[in-house]
């Protein structure tokens, strides 16, 4: 696929941007690490204009917080069935589906991944989802998937470290 016409990238949270291993606090509640690397990629993804979605079937105020602490405004949380939020992101931001990533790892992902116009898996995806990405990323879930996709499409459509704004937060 020709990474110069992507417009959009839309994220699985759990496996993707965070490990799959989720250290569990004292009050039965997830605790979610998310890779620093994946933070800046996102943040300078949304400055150079790329649309960017967060659609988790998992809840979490921090994970909400953090992605709106990077300009991230279309966030989904409790997706049970994740095509649906996908398709209607779509219609809100003006995108077609052949401009769009979508990132996943698991089971719960494969009919968006199949919907989008380039799917991609981190390397410990399930392997049927493995089997059906467009690329699996070197990267595992949590350790720098979204920062290797954004610096492959942003390179590819030379913006990546091409200004001022590419060296701040």
């Amino acid at each position: 696929m020709d990474l110069t016409q992507i417009k959009g990238i839309a994220f699985d949270v759990d496996g993707v941007l965070s490990p799959s291993t989720i250290p569990m606090g004292a009050d039965g509640m997830p605790c979610r690490m998310l890779n620093i690397k994946d933070g800046y990629a996102i943040q300078l993804a949304v400055k150079k204009g790329l649309k960017i979605a967060i659609i988790s079937g998992g809840r979490s105020e921090a994970v909400e917080l953090r992605y709106k602490s990077l300009g991230v405004t279309d966030i989904y949380m409790g997706a049970a069935f994740k095509l649906p939020l996908f398709e209607q992101w779509l219609k809100d931001v003006g995108l077609d589906v052949s401009e769009v990533i979508f990132v996943g790892d698991d089971i719960p992902d494969i009919h968006t991944m199949q919907a989008a116009g380039l799917s991609v898996a981190p390397a410990d995806a399930a392997c049927q989802v493995k089997e059906i990405a467009d690329y699996v990323s070197p990267c595992d879930g949590g350790r720098g998937v979204a920062r290797d996709i954004i610096e492959k499409v942003l390179t590819a459509q030379g913006k990546w470290m091409d200004d001022d704004h590419a060296f701040g937060w």
